[in-house]
């Protein structure tokens, strides 16, 4: 048994049991997802210590209180991302609260008033939000680029003493310690979704297909940290101050364009900003032949590449090759079925298997297509729209197995197969895939 000073975070997940209630399969999938994806990896960035995990929250040990609140605004900033475009009654939110206090260690266990009190003072706190106590707002006041609002004295169960509390704010972006110097580390990028120039509503897929494939492009390359889809499509049809999506994603350099497409053509322009002087760095335009998509998007991804600091190599280029369709309505296909499976509705889900399951009859080699049905019939299976769950789990697995021996550099492959081992708890396994 050893007794020690440290700063103690408690989270649990906002209506736990009405999701349960509403999607049991459905909400355990997609919290594992977002523990591997977000929460595990900030408290382990941050030098946090998971100590206790139940059905929906954890405690977690920090010998750093600054470490402690990084994290805890980290989590719930990028979480207010991941839902942006989730329904209300579907979020997973987290309630966050952070003590510092003297902790009793036992066996792997923690006890004690500090323990106690995080715990209270976490059911304290609003959905989406993080509270502290008053010995842990002391310790950042002059440390942190944070602001605190004054919640007052409160009177929590079973403590015999008042607490003082303290509301973090999360309008601001996660800021390094006051004074320290940003680290060295990977060219930061995000893709906002591409204008839709066309007049014309039903090419909107077009555009943002062509999006997320050259996020899916960049994020191949290790020496490049790309902001994921769900963070840059939050931007769409909306007006972009570059230095507002700048703060609030933490990117250096950001990419936005457009796309008009007439008949057989289509011609896209593209420019790359840097955020911290609002300067264009490069811009090009690419009128093409549709069947020659997959060229504009390797000429977009390379010129960014090679623009950015940390310069690709051309030999790894051929290493990040990836398998193309030999049928371009195979392409199209894929790219409607992906914009129709991100609208998270049965009817969507129902149109998107027909599309998906038309791209592979068109093309039974490509790769791609073989991926994003399973991750389409995934979305079938964790929501419970499917008769027989098994003989879709079992298509879901077939698809991946030969998605992978099709092209084992897709790196939507890899992401889907992450998720899968997510949902059978093969966390390693699911780490290799995501990475």
């Amino acid at each position: 048994m050893e007794q020690r000073l440290a700063a103690i975070l408690a989270a649990d997940m906002a209506g736990y049991s009405r999701l349960m209630e509403a999607d049991e399969p459905g909400t355990l999938a997609r919290l594992r997802t977002h523990r591997i994806e977000l929460l595990d990896p900030a408290i382990a960035k941050n030098k946090g210590r998971i100590i206790k995990t139940t059905g929906d929250g954890m405690l977690v040990e920090f010998q750093s209180v600054t470490d402690a609140v990084k994290c805890a605004v980290e989590i719930q900033q990028r979480m207010k991302r991941r839902n942006s475009d989730v329904p209300q009654e579907r979020r997973i939110e987290f309630r966050i609260g952070i003590n510092l206090g003297d902790i009793i260690f036992d066996d792997e266990d923690i006890f004690g008033d500090g323990v106690n009190i995080a715990s209270r003072i976490e059911q304290l706190a609003d959905v989406g939000g993080i509270c502290v106590t008053a010995a842990v707002a002391t310790q950042i006041a002059d440390r942190l680029e944070i602001t605190m609002e004054d919640l007052g004295e409160k009177t929590l169960k079973n403590i015999s003493r008042p607490v003082r509390l303290y509301r973090i704010g999360l309008d601001s972006p996660v800021l390094p310690e006051v004074g320290a110097k940003r680290s060295i580390s990977k060219p930061s990028i995000v893709v906002l979704p591409f204008n839709n120039m066309s007049g014309d509503p039903e090419q909107e897929f077009f555009a943002d297909g062509l999006t997320e494939d050259i996020i899916t492009e960049l994020s191949r390359h290790h020496e490049l940290f790309v902001i994921s889809r769900n963070s840059s499509f939050v931007y769409k049809n909306r007006a972009v101050n570059v230095r507002e999506v700048a703060e609030k994603l933490d990117v250096q350099y950001l990419v936005e364009g457009s796309v008009r497409k007439i008949g057989d053509r289509v011609r896209v322009t593209v420019q790359l900003i840097d955020t911290a002087n609002d300067a264009h760095i490069w811009a090009d335009k690419y009128d093409r032949k549709l069947d020659d998509i997959f060229a504009i998007q390797d000429e977009v991804t390379a010129a960014i590449a090679a623009t950015l600091p940390g310069r690709v190599e051309a030999a790894q280029r051929d290493q990040l090759a990836r398998s193309k369709p030999a049928n371009m309505a195979a392409y199209e296909c894929v790219l409607a079925a992906k914009v129709l499976h991100h609208r998270s509705t049965i009817a969507d889900n129902e149109r998107a298997q027909t599309l998906i399951a038309r791209a592979v009859a068109l093309d039974p080699d490509y790769a791609h297509a073989h991926a994003w049905r399973a991750c389409i019939l995934g979305q079938a299976w964790v929501y419970n729209w499917c008769k027989d769950r098994d003989a879709v789990w079992n298509e879901i697995m077939a698809a991946l197995d030969r998605a992978l021996a099709l092209d084992d550099n897709d790196a939507d492959v890899h992401r889907i197969l992450a998720a899968v081992n997510v949902n059978n708890n093969e966390l390693t396994t699911a780490r290799y895939h995501q990475e």
